[in-house]
C-alpha cells in the first residue's frame, strides 16, 4: 500500500514564490516521496532539473487561476510547460463559458489540451472550481471534463472562497466514470482532512502543508467536512518554509 505521501502533490503557487522556495519544495518532495511538485509555469524547468532521476513528477498550472484565457493561449502554455519538463498539467476550466451554457467551448478546449498532454505522455487534470458551482453544475462540469479526455477532475485552485470538501468528492465520485480520477485541493491542512478526502474517493490531494500532513499523527476528522477553507490555501507556504 503506497504511503500517504505518494498521493500528495506538494504545492507552491503563491504569486511571490521564489526560486529558493521552489528548490526547497523539490528537496522536500525527494525526501518524503510526494507524487509531484506543483509549481508555477515559470519554475517548471527549475523543478525538472532539481528532480531529474527521481520518481517525483512535475505538475504545473494552465489558465490559472481564473480559467478564462482563450483556448489557444492555454494550448501554448501547456506546450511550453511540457517542453520544460512538466509531466502533469492542471488546467482551469473556462468557468465563464461553462456558466454561460457554452459547454461545447469548454469541451473543445479540454479535448485539445488532453491531446497535447497525452501525445507527450503527460496527465491532464481539469480544475472545475467547485466553490463557484451548484451541485448540478459540479456534476455537469466533472462529466464534461471526463468525456473530453481529462485524466483527473480537480476541485479547486485554492484561490476561491473555499477549497475541497468531502461532499464535493463524494458527489464527483458518484457521477464520474470509474477510470476518471479525482484530485482534491484547497484548504487541506491536516492528516485528518487528507484521510477523510481519500476515504470519500479522492485519488490525489494538492497541498501546500504536505510536510506537516505526512509527519503528523492521525487525528480525529474535522467537525464539518465542508467548512470553508481560506482562499488560496494551496498557494500558501507550508509550515516547513
Amino acid at each position: 500500500m503506497p504511503s500517504l505521501a505518494a498521493y500528495l502533490d506538494h504545492t507552491l503557487l503563491r504569486p511571490d514564490a521564489t526560486r529558493a522556495e521552489i528548490r526547497q519544495l523539490c528537496a522536500e518532495a525527494r525526501q518524503f516521496g510526494f507524487a509531484t511538485v506543483c509549481v508555477p509555469p515559470y519554475f517548471v524547468a527549475e523543478a525538472a532539473a532539481q528532480l531529474r532521476g527521481t520518481d517525483v513528477g512535475i505538475c504545473t498550472v494552465v489558465g490559472f487561476p481564473l480559467g478564462y484565457a482563450m483556448a489557444t493561449v492555454k494550448a501554448i502554455e501547456a506546450e511550453r510547460a511540457l517542453h520544460d519538463g512538466a509531466t502533469e498539467v492542471d488546467m482551469v476550466l473556462n468557468i465563464a463559458a461553462f456558466k454561460s451554457g457554452e459547454t461545447a467551448v469548454c469541451a473543445e478546449e479540454i479535448a485539445a489540451l488532453a491531446l497535447i498532454c497525452h501525445e507527450a505522455g503527460a496527465i491532464l487534470k481539469v480544475i472545475i472550481e467547485t466553490a463557484l458551482l451548484t451541485e448540478a453544475e459540479i456534476v455537469g462540469a466533472g462529466q464534461l471534463a471526463a468525456a473530453a479526455g481529462a485524466d483527473f477532475v480537480k476541485t479547486s485552485t485554492g484561490f476561491a472562497s473555499r477549497g475541497a470538501s468531502v461532499e464535493d468528492i463524494r458527489l464527483l465520485r458518484a457521477h464520474l466514470p470509474a477510470h476518471t480520477r479525482i484530485k482534491a485541493a484547497g484548504g487541506i491542512r491536516t492528516r485528518a482532512q487528507a484521510d477523510a478526502l481519500r476515504a470519500a474517493g479522492a485519488d490525489r490531494l494538492g497541498c501546500s502543508a504536505s510536510v506537516a500532513i505526512v509527519t503528523s499523527a492521525v487525528t480525529s476528522p474535522p467537525t464539518s467536512s465542508s467548512e470553508p477553507a481560506a482562499a488560496a490555501d494551496d498557494a500558501s507556504p507550508s509550515s516547513a518554509y
